[in-house]
């Protein structure tokens, strides 16, 4: 985030936006805090960003929203918290329709949406007594407390006095986090929520996810990191295109896709010839190791081959499919997988 949006707070939703109503928004039906049915937003001049959704995300999951960048994941986020309207379709959140039960639903959901915005000039603690005086709903005699577990929960204690125009991106990420956990919610919206972390902050903040869902809490996690997905994640869904591809149980998911054969042999080139006789296609060859599909043949014909020919073979099966595995193959296509 650049420094002129730090200082303009409500260029990005960063907290829980309070409202009136009685906050108390029934069960979810069939199970689901989140659900759309043919949900479509198109800009003018007919950019087509998400096309005829529809989207269940289960009461307690941790819930992966997944695809490339400007697959469509923050305008669908950015609808389902009411901040735009759709062009058509319908979208519940917490059993109530979205736009128009914003005032009763934002209560009792966190949301940090394309970058927290923030108040420069105020330190991180400081930020945080601010919109926590902003709830109504919020007690003023337990508001310090409730900042410092905030703080403490996402790592950012030491640094709470320091002006929050000199925190990192990092840092940033980690103080709307904060934000979104002043308060118990039902649901924690997450817009690449480790963007800008450094390896050992993306573990923190996963291990947190962890922890809220075991507290009772949906999360529902925008990512467009495939090994973050399945880190964390019980479920997902696959966009594309601004279209849904794909949605379910993430180890059903990649049980859906075939997994890789996998030889280990200090003979690469030697096994990788025998495996193209035996008809393995997409064969790649790295130190050590030779991969490629699995064979239609029986392994233990392929292994038979490859001792008669002389290969040392120190490692052979087939290893279980990947959620990159599973997107490539409902794609064709690939994007960052790094994590």
């Amino acid at each position: 985030m650049d420094e002129v949006s730090a200082e303009r707070p409500g260029a990005a939703t960063a907290a829980p936006v309070p409202g009136g109503g009685d906050g108390g928004a029934g069960g979810a039906d069939d199970g689901q805090v989140i659900r759309t049915r043919a949900l479509t937003k198109r800009y003018r001049g007919g950019q087509l960003a998400v096309d005829g959704l529809d989207l269940a995300v289960p009461a307690g999951s941790v819930f992966g929203f997944l695809g490339p960048n400007g697959s469509g994941k923050t305008t669908t986020i950015r609808m389902l918290m009411g901040l735009i309207e759709p062009t058509s379709g319908t979208a519940h959140v917490l059993d109530r329709p979205m736009p128009r039960s914003a005032r009763t639903v934002l209560p009792q959901v966190g949301a940090l949406i394309e970058g927290p915005a923030l108040y420069g000039f105020l330190s991180g603690r400081d930020n945080l007594l601010r919109q926590d005086a902003a709830d109504p709903t919020a007690d003023p005699r337990t508001r310090r407390a409730r900042v410092a577990a905030a703080l403490d929960r996402v790592g950012l204690t030491a640094a709470s006095g320091k002006k929050a125009r000199a925190y990192s991106l990092g840092m940033k990420q980690r103080l709307g986090l904060a934000a979104a956990l002043l308060r118990p919610r039902r649901l924690l919206v997450l817009d690449e929520p480790t963007n800008g972390l450094d390896p050992q902050g993306m573990r923190e903040i996963r291990s947190l996810v962890r922890e809220l869902a075991l507290d009772g809490t949906t999360v529902f996690l925008s990512s467009h990191l495939l090994d973050e997905i399945e880190q964390v994640c019980t479920h997902a869904a696959v966009m594309a295109h601004g279209r849904l591809i794909t949605q379910g149980a993430v180890a059903e998911l990649a049980a859906g896709a075939r997994g890789r054969l996998v030889v280990t042999t200090p003979d690469t080139a030697d096994a990788a010839r025998v495996l193209k006789e035996q008809g393995i296609g997409d064969l790649a060859v790295t130190d050590g190791r030779v991969t490629g599909e699995p064979p239609a043949a029986d392994l233990a014909e392929v292994n038979a081959a490859l001792v008669t020919a002389g290969v040392r073979v120190r490692g052979f099966g087939v290893e279980r499919a990947s959620l990159e595995d599973a997107f490539v193959a409902l794609t064709g296509e690939g994007f960052d997988v790094a994590g």
